[in-house]
């Protein structure tokens, strides 16, 4: 068997064994998904670990006890790697391009979390249960619109961009993250 091109740069951020064989396992499947679907910009070993896995280890002390949604999943990150640190907690992931939904769904495969639910659906047509953390990435929706998948008191991460101002969410912090930002907000419990 080929040695994992992500082992050394995995290795590098000190994770618990089996954690690192799952985050191995996904970015191993993503390398080669992504010569035939632009899955990502990072292209090589190094940038899809610095990017995908890396960048968003800081959000996990963020995320509050109980389910994740992650709107526009594309290639997993936030969402598949954040929910392969929480094993137990429930995790769904919505992403509506048949491409992106095909590898998130052969990804869960892969990696043995079967129990991730993968929708290939925008989160206006999301009518699941609300989470009490949502996460997104890259993806220019108004906090607000995202406000009903929400438990009353959840959290919202939003990796990158500028969210607008918002009725329905507290802005609790911003964290500087290699690449990006992470602004953090705290569902209002009455809007």
């Amino acid at each position: 068997m080929t040695p994992s091109p992500h082992r050394a740069y995995l290795e590098s951020l000190t994770l618990q064994p089996g954690i690192l064989e799952s985050l191995e396992a996904y970015l191993d499947l993503l390398g080669v998904w992504g010569r035939r679907t632009n899955l990502t910009g990072a292209r090589t070993p190094g940038d899809r670990v610095r990017l995908l896995v890396a960048e968003v280890l800081p959000a996990l002390p963020l995320l509050d006890p109980g389910p994740l949604l992650d709107v526009g999943s594309g290639n997993g990150s936030p969402g598949l790697v954040l929910s392969l640190f929480r094993p137990g907690e429930i995790a769904t992931l919505l992403e509506p391009r048949s491409k992106r939904w095909a590898f998130l769904r052969e990804a869960c495969r892969v990696v043995g979390r079967t129990d991730i639910t993968v929708l290939r659906q925008r989160h206006d047509e999301y009518r699941g249960a609300p989470a009490q953390n949502l996460t997104v990435r890259a993806l220019a929706v108004p906090p607000d619109d995202l406000a009903a998948l929400s438990l009353a008191g959840g959290r919202l991460l939003v990796f990158g961009g500028s969210p607008e101002a918002s009725r329905a969410w507290a802005q609790e912090d911003d964290v500087e993250l290699p690449q990006s930002r992470l602004h953090v907000f705290r569902r209002a419990r009455f809007t």
